[in-house]
């Protein structure tokens, strides 16, 4: 059977997928990690640096999981309905939960994560946030119309709560609470609920909630307040509210200071002992999280989570998930899926280091050895000083590892541009690469441009030569110059139910050419293939060789031979039957056509025509039947008829004229 052979388009492209390819990349974090977490909810996340664990509370299971940095479980506390805010002691030995659906506040030990202690706050508090000031516990309760501030002293021999330490104030929700980094005695409030905001801050020295400053009454809403931090000095507070930004709050009078940006759905807030701020958002389709470096009003970084659940958007962060590691440079945060999906614990490595994007531009085309300009900008949120050295490397099909073509200064206004020249043909990668810093994230970008290789000329002979069956027949490719390849295939691709085969592959000679001999016993598309190298490319040339088909026709039981002219007959009795035997070389359904004509008026008439089936050896038998011809004078051949004997696997070729006679 006739096969396809590969255009040259198609094999070029196969020679220039050898180099090898490398993805740009515009600064990655590698070392950031994420894992799945055993939770369907999450309501708040405190980091214990003393036994480096995290704490995260599942108000839907009513359990608080503790796991190490990297997101292994390490102990569950179950039996906490709707348990939410949660807050760590001083000295990292306990752990304090609030716990609506049991009205209590539960102490758990941080280090074997066991309950020690539950501290009843009244039926139908709904306790929701818990913060420690003043040698008390204090915790923020009540539902959407109303919220409060209870405390629990445990200095006596019994518990002792306390509702209602600030009715005037009203807050909407149960206040969300937080206590102040530098004042043991200090603490805020914000409303949790959409109807008003309101943000307060106390002092706790006296034993009750003194408030020492609040929002103005016309701040109004700004809709669901889902976290707050004190920055480091205890001088202002950060709040996730509703709305594209982070607001900040003076705590002396909660005067509003310069925001920081971020995405609408302000979700959380954390702050480093050095005062970077990250500040955090449910953004399905936007980024996540902006970490601020002190004193920074722009983003050094953003982060933008990735989709594992069903949704097209990706994974959201989690309301007051959010918290660097004490003592350390990395920030956590956890996740859920918008529709499937489990939370995630995300460990971001280098949180505060700029993320530079690195790109390249070459031209899409151009000539093997011909010279290009490669160009293109680094830009990043810290900017990088002209010199910084940029390694480049370059990958083709001669060095599909790299080669590295040294080091290129950035110059003004993050830009780079030098000259190369292109020494193989195929795809081409440029890769430039910034090695990183201190405050900055290594990062490369590369860019891939087509090398032409240079034309090869390529021939071979014996296109259209017809030949008998089973002659031998020898092709001569001939191949023009190169730069290193100098072998050539050449291949036979016979008509019919037959594979494509190699004839011969080999060096040239050094004229060029290249041999090889074959019976022929099919038409054949024989071709000639060089696979081209590094400079040189693809050719191809081929050639279309007939081949007759195979025959023989042979006449027998005739008693004699006569000689009528100069032509010599088959001579037969009228009682014996002509039998004629034919062959032709063998195919599936192949037919050979059979010619019968008689002397008559002085020349030769037709007497019938027929295609006979051949046997799977390729024989045919035909019986003439001469009874009554008596003076008939008559010839007989068979031909193979491309197309009509069944087939076109040959080509044309009729037998020579058998004449015989008959008498009594």
């Amino acid at each position: 059977m006739r096969k396809r052979t590969l255009s040259a388009a198609t094999a070029l492209a196969v020679l220039i997928s050898s180099a090898a390819l490398v993805a740009g990349t515009a600064g990655p974090a590698a070392a950031d990690s994420s894992k799945a977490l055993p939770m369907s909810s999450v309501g708040d996340m405190v980091v214990d640096g003393v036994h480096q664990r995290i704490f995260i509370s599942d108000p839907y299971l009513g359990k608080v999981v503790a796991t190490d940095y990297a997101g292994t479980v390490l102990g569950t506390v179950t039996g906490l309905p709707e348990v939410t805010g949660l807050a760590l002691s001083a000295d990292s030995g306990s752990l304090y939960a609030a716990v609506p659906g049991a009205d209590a506040v539960v102490v758990l030990d941080a280090q074997t994560v066991t309950e020690t202690a539950r501290y009843a706050t009244g039926e139908g508090t709904d306790p929701q946030y818990v913060a420690l000031a003043g040698g008390k516990i204090w915790f923020g309760y009540g539902n959407g119309d109303h919220g409060d501030i209870g405390s629990v002293d445990t200095s006596g021999a019994e518990p002792v709560v306390t509702l209602a330490q600030d009715t005037e104030l009203n807050y909407s929700g149960a206040p969300r609470l937080v206590s102040s980094p530098t004042d043991p005695n200090a603490f805020a409030a914000m409303s949790s609920y959409y109807h008003r905001f309101l943000l307060g801050a106390y002092d706790a020295s006296t034993g009750t909630a003194t408030r020492t400053a609040r929002t103005a009454p016309d701040v109004g809403s700004v809709g669901m307040a889902n976290d707050l931090a004190y920055t480091p000095d205890g001088a202002k507070l950060i709040t996730a509210t509703a709305g594209n930004r982070h607001r900040v709050w003076q705590t002396t009078d909660m005067a509003e200071l310069p925001s920081y940006a971020s995405e609408y759905h302000g979700a959380a807030v954390a702050v480093a002992p050095d005062g970077t701020v990250a500040a955090g958002s449910a953004a399905w389709y936007d980024p996540d999280v902006f970490v601020y470096r002190p004193g920074e009003t722009t983003a050094v970084r953003q982060y933008d989570f990735p989709g594992t659940g069903g949704s097209s958007g990706g994974d959201s962060l989690a309301n007051s998930a959010l918290a660097w590691e004490p003592g350390g440079s990395r920030l956590f945060a956890v996740t859920t899926a918008i529709s499937g999906g489990s939370a995630r614990l995300q460990v971001l490595d280098a949180p505060t280091k700029s993320v530079p994007t690195v790109t390249v531009k070459v031209p899409d085309t151009v000539a093997v050895l011909k010279a290009i300009t490669v160009s293109g900008t680094v830009a990043s949120t810290l900017k990088l000083p002209a010199g910084t050295p940029l390694a480049v490397t370059r990958y083709d099909a001669e060095f599909p590892k790299g080669k590295s073509l040294g080091t290129k200064p950035l110059g003004a206004n993050g830009a780079f541009s030098f000259p190369d020249t292109p020494t193989a043909a195929g795809n081409v990668t440029y890769k430039v690469a910034y090695a990183g810093d201190a405050t900055h994230i290594g990062a490369s970008g590369s860019a891939v441009v087509k090398v032409t290789p240079f034309k090869t000329a390529l021939t071979l002979d014996r296109n259209r030569l017809t030949v008998n069956y089973g002659t031998n027949v020898t092709y001569t490719a001939t191949l023009g110059w190169s730069y290193r390849n100098r072998v050539v295939e050449i291949w036979s691709d016979p008509y019919g139910a037959e594979p494509k085969r190699l004839l011969k592959r080999g060096t040239v000679n050094s004229a060029g050419k290249l041999s090889v001999t074959t019976k022929m016993t099919r038409d054949a598309w024989v071709t000639a293939i060089f696979a081209g190298d590094t400079r040189s490319g693809w050719a191809k040339a081929g050639s279309t060789v007939y081949t007759k088909a195979g025959l023989t026709t042979s006449l027998s039981r005739h008693y004699k031979w006569s000689k009528i002219g100069t032509i010599w007959y088959q001579t037969y009795h009228q009682s014996t039957d002509v039998l004629v035997t034919a062959w032709n070389n063998p195919y599936p359904g192949r037919k050979t056509k059979v010619e019968l004509q008689v002397w008559y008026a002085g020349a030769w008439r037709t007497g019938a025509t027929d295609y006979v089936s051949l046997t799977s050896g390729g024989m045919a038998y035909v019986n003439l039947d001469a009874n009554g011809a008596e003076g008939v004078r008559a010839r007989v051949r068979t031909a193979y008829v491309d197309t009509e004997s069944g087939d076109n696997v040959n080509t044309t070729v009729y037998g020579g004229w058998k004449y015989f006679n008959v008498t009594r």
